[in-house]
């Protein structure tokens, strides 16, 4: 019998590995906002729509998320338009798809009941806690310049979700600018200030959103439009009769068990963002959003969140998978 040799060897293992990769699936990094799709993710129509099966990584942050896609380690993540614009400013090879939300009342600023905290020039001398180069750190830092409150008399605490709740227990921060199911959490013993409804309305629009890595855009281009058509399907769903998504006691357990939240806060969360249709998102994802993503990251430059800025952000966002998703 003849020996293999180590090139044979080699070749042998890296076809094996290729085969494991291959079986290994697609990882997909999510995090814990409320919004219809986690029904379609319980579901596994994910996986049935493009074939694959799909490693689902829950995070914490959109901080946390862009550290994985830049390792390489996930090529698809649910972040928010601030670490987009953070992300794209430093280059990062990645692509938005796919708006999973228009934030509203989903996220927003809560202070503590009994911290004197009435009014919004009472925040100065206090502790807010808000994720780092999130949504709501941009949406905290953009309330505070319409209110004219100066954020260096403000003292803003770099803290997870989960590490906002624990340090709200201990009484340790006034407030926090947070999403769900660390909101629900601050809100039973706090009031809300306002929320991102309100200052987008003041002119700082934010999104929940899907990215992808450029590489694994441009091999596996009808697994974005599978995945584009799902999250399509769920949110013609909701919005065909929110009410009725939001009562049929599944729809809550399954998203609740996939977020954290409570089951009973389910129904108030759901009309906390708008869904766009895929043929809305179309049109959004051209210059409305781009403008927002370089509105967003000019403003984190300002306030010294980013060190420089790309000349357009258009690289950055793409409709290709929805338009291919409607045809």
């Amino acid at each position: 019998m003849t020996r293999p040799t180590l090139t044979s060897l080699l070749v042998s293992l890296a076809f094996i590995s290729t085969l494991a990769n291959a079986n290994d699936g697609v990882t997909i990094a999510f995090q814990t906002g409320v919004d219809p799709s986690k029904v379609a993710q319980a579901d596994g129509d994910y996986e049935k729509a493009t074939g694959k099966k799909i490693n689902w990584r829950k995070f914490e942050s959109g901080a946390d998320v862009i550290a994985a896609v830049a390792s390489g380690d996930v090529p698809i993540g649910n972040i928010g338009s601030s670490p987009l614009a953070a992300a794209a400013s430093r280059g990062l090879p990645i692509q938005t798809f796919l708006v999973t939300g228009v934030i509203g009342a989903s996220e927003a600023l809560v202070v503590r009941n009994g911290s004197g905290i009435n009014k919004p020039a009472d925040l100065i001398g206090k502790k807010i806690a808000v994720p780092y180069v999130s949504t709501t750190h941009y949406s905290l830092l953009a309330a505070l310049k319409y209110w004219k409150v100066d954020a260096g008399k403000v003292t803003i605490l770099n803290l997870r979700p989960s590490e906002i709740a624990a340090a709200w227990q201990r009484g340790d921060i006034d407030g926090a600018y947070v999403w769900d199911p660390a909101l629900g959490k601050v809100k039973a013993s706090g009031k809300v200030l306002t929320s991102s409804a309100e200052v987008g309305k003041w002119g700082a629009p934010t999104y929940d959103l899907w990215i992808v890595r450029k590489d694994f855009a441009a091999k596996n281009p009808d697994f974005l439009k599978q995945f584009v058509k799902v999250t399509g399907k769920v949110f013609d769903r909701y919005n065909k009769d929110p009410q009725a998504f939001a009562a049929n006691a599944a729809n809550v357990e399954k998203i609740a068990r996939l977020t954290g939240s409570k089951p009973e806060e389910v129904a108030a969360l759901l009309p906390g963002n708008a869904y766009p249709s895929l043929q809305e998102q179309s049109r959004l994802l051209q210059q409305p959003f781009v403008k927002a993503v370089s509105d967003t990251a000019a403003f984190l430059k300002a306030q010294g969140k980013v060190e420089s800025l790309q000349s357009s952000y258009a690289p950055f966002v793409t409709n290709q998978f929805i338009n291919a998703a409607l045809r």
